[in-house]
């Protein structure tokens, strides 16, 4: 599982961005897949371990959040 900063997550809008501490391109995260992973919100520079999941239509995204 890569490990990464949250680089920005917004509450109100349900979304932001990891970046992977090893480098690479930013990950988009969804308000559900911090919810499922029993968090309540992300917040600025905070550490996560993360998978990467392709939806139907070829986009990424974080999931299965655990604190880092």
């Amino acid at each position: 599982m890569p490990v990464g900063t949250v680089k920005f997550f917004n509450s109100d809008k349900g979304y932001g961005f990891i970046s992977p501490v090893d480098g690479g391109d930013d990950s988009f995260v969804h308000i559900t897949a911090v919810e499922r992973s029993g968090m309540a919100t992300l917040t600025k520079d905070q550490r996560v371990s993360y998978e990467i999941e392709t939806d139907r239509r070829g986009k990424q995204s974080a999931v299965n959040l655990a604190s880092a």
